[in-house]
């Protein structure tokens, strides 16, 4: 029997003969920061850590267990482009807490009825909305120093200002009104604001997304049951067209390739596919898991979307039976379209994101 050293030797002794004889030898692909999918839940108060690779549940984090109460709501959540941090909003506690890759809280920021959370990853900002649950907040978005977890609010000038998104090439933010077909924008890390109005319908755009160019940007209706699309060209987006997806469609996402959106419809328990190239619906997904689907992210190879489900009203009935009405996370495969997994979650599935872009010029 040789000894350790020996057999070490041995070893790379066989190794460098087969790489010889042209034998390639593939490095395994470690879990990285930037492989995770973070799902708030807003009724059972925890975040679900998810490993994009294989489709697996690695981790529940309990906000309760932080001396967060039951009715604390966690809405949405953002990642640092590198992992390395990762937040989530809590819309009763009115807190945004920061926690690290090893899912530790290392800080909060204070923030009346915080909804969506968008991180510029081109600085140290992340901009903060109001939660749609709150019926006359401020007029105001936060805009959080993330490395000091210090807050500042902008004035915005209309009711509720929910839906939210920052330009990829880092220039601008974007924020809507739950109220009124309101839009406003401004430059990042300047605290005035430009606004312009929607004439005709009202919509009630819920959430935008932007596609990984910034041409063009994206956003639900929720009471027209359109997907409003507007044009980045010029610094005042134009509103060019609008699509009819489903019943309320909730938070959008391009593909990483920007060629397709998927579009979460909540009261319709499906998800549209629009072409970007035509802006005509090719295809509409249903499955029993999608239940009352809310939020949508890309993975971070691009191969997939996650829907979240809500599933309030119980229509999804746990596989495990570990709970009853569970939330829920639907992956997707972007090039099939066929549901390739489903993973169940805390109850009320809302806000999910992956590790944050940086601007692809």
């Amino acid at each position: 029997m040789l000894g350790g050293a020996e057999s070490r030797g041995h070893h790379l002794q066989m190794m460098l003969q087969l790489l010889l004889l042209g034998v390639s030898f593939q490095t395994p692909r470690f879990l990285g920061a930037q492989d995770l999918l973070y799902v708030a839940s807003q009724e059972a108060v925890t975040v679900s850590v998810i490993d994009t690779r294989n489709n697996e549940l690695l981790e529940t984090v309990d906000l309760k267990t932080l001396g967060f109460s039951e009715s604390a709501k966690a809405h949405h959540t953002a990642v640092e482009p590198d992992g390395s941090f990762w937040y989530v909003s809590l819309i009763s506690a009115g807190k945004i807490l920061k926690f690290d890759r090893q899912n530790r809280l290392v800080a909060q920021s204070s923030f009346e009825a915080p909804g969506m959370l968008s991180l510029d990853p081109t600085s140290d900002r992340l901009y903060v909305g109001r939660s749609m649950a709150a019926v006359n907040p401020p007029q105001r978005i936060g805009v959080i120093q993330r490395s000091s977890m210090e807050i500042e609010e902008i004035d915005v000038f209309f009711p509720r200002p929910h839906a939210l998104a920052v330009d990829p090439h880092g220039e601008r933010f974007f924020t809507a009104s739950l109220g009124q077909n309101s839009v406003a924008y401004g430059s990042l890390g300047v605290e005035e604001v430009d606004l312009f109005n929607i004439d005709g319908t009202t919509h009630t755009l819920v959430q935008f997304a932007l596609s990984p160019n910034g041409d063009w940007m994206v956003a639900g209706g929720q009471v027209s049951g359109e997907l409003l699309i507007f044009d980045l060209s010029t610094w005042q987006p134009t509103l060019v067209k609008s699509v009819p997806v489903g019943g309320q469609p909730w938070h959008p996402s391009f593909s990483s390739d920007g060629t397709t959106v998927w579009i979460p419809n909540q009261s319709a328990n499906s998800v549209t596919v629009v072409d970007v190239e035509t802006w005509t619906v090719i295809d509409v997904i249903r499955h029993p898991a999608l239940a009352e689907p809310h939020g949508s992210a890309i993975s971070p190879d691009g191969s997939t979307v996650y829907i979240s489900g809500r599933n309030v009203a119980g229509t999804y009935q746990s596989v495990s039976g570990d709970q009853s009405r569970p939330g829920t996370v639907v992956a997707i495969d972007i090039d099939t379209r066929s549901v390739i997994a489903v993973i169940e979650v805390g109850r009320y599935a809302a806000g999910m994101s992956v590790a944050s872009a940086i601007s692809r010029d």
